[in-house]
């Protein structure tokens, strides 16, 4: 585990807010994205009969379609105990392979922190 008070403040603010998602729309994920200009973007998880998106690729979408060209970094809460691949997949995609992905949990404790790519 590591101490969410040891985050950076910019990594800290992207889990309050991936966990105020969670919490705010009672989905089983919440996440954000940091942009290359630090604009963020937050999303919970998708779940209709004709689309399903995790929390994390609904931020990464949100950042493209609101014109962004990198990310700094993202987070994640949830209850899982890890990354789906097609989550660290499209913030590779958008972020580069080194981009950090902060897992937490719905404490807001961060578990990990991942690379993505």
């Amino acid at each position: 585990m590591t101490d969410s008070s040891a985050l950076d403040p910019e990594d800290r603010k992207i889990v309050t807010l991936a966990r105020s998602a969670r919490a705010r729309n009672g989905v089983p994920e919440g996440a954000a994205v940091r942009d290359e200009t630090g604009r963020t973007y937050v999303a919970g998880t998708v779940d209709l009969p004709s689309l399903k998106l995790s929390a994390l690729r609904t931020a990464v979408a949100m950042a493209v379609a609101s014109g962004a060209k990198s990310l700094e970094a993202a987070a994640v809460v949830t209850e899982a105990e890890s990354v789906q691949d097609a989550d660290l997949a499209a913030v590779a995609e958008l972020g580069g392979a080194g981009t950090p992905v902060l897992l937490a949990g719905p404490d807001g404790t961060v578990r990990t922190s991942i690379v993505a790519g």
